[in-house]
């Protein structure tokens, strides 16, 4: 005996909340591969363009599969953005140049907030392919902080928040 939407996901509706997730993510993705493809313009640390790579990658993968989705419900994902024109780093005006950190810095807080949506996502979905497909993007996007974490205090642009330092107890007399 199956229950309500018991059945193959596939042929279950989304409800509103996994489709705005699903229509979100992918308008996300694609802001991100825009930023992420200039980005690799300005970059000079070598790890940091491989990494960028990997985030231009997985915002295309998610692009991919999420506006596929979006059209096996009939519905519409937000346009793409254009293609930049090429740059090399050496023709970007310094002033107007992103450095590595700031760069490295930008990858992290997007690592961040991608966590939190896709926890969200799989909170809220219904659908376990749904569910499951952000939980696939969740494990990615940790992957790729950690990967971030480690190459900011590698270069020492890691700009920690206030920490607590343990400090000696005063002796009572």
């Amino acid at each position: 005996m199956t229950g309500i939407l018991g059945g193959n996901p596939k042929d279950e509706p989304m409800h509103y909340g996994e489709i705005f997730s699903v229509w979100s993510a992918s308008t996300v993705a694609k802001g991100a591969l825009s930023c992420y493809r200039a980005y690799m313009y300005h970059a000079g640390d070598q790890d940091l363009k491989k990494i960028l790579g990997a985030m231009i990658d997985q915002a295309e993968l998610e692009i991919s599969e999420l506006d596929s989705l979006l059209a096996e419900q009939g519905l519409a994902s937000a346009p793409a953005m254009p293609l930049r024109p090429e740059a090399k780093l050496e023709d970007i005006p310094v002033g107007a140049r992103f450095t590595d950190p700031e760069i490295a810095a930008k990858l992290a807080a997007d690592s961040a907030a991608g966590l939190v949506a896709c926890s969200q996502a799989m909170g809220i979905s219904i659908r376990e392919d749904v569910g499951a497909l952000f939980g696939k993007y969740h494990l990615t996007k940790a992957a790729l902080g950690l990967k971030v974490l480690h190459l900011t205090k590698k270069n020492g642009w890691l700009i920690p928040p206030p920490l607590q330092v343990k400090r000696p107890e005063a002796v009572k007399a």
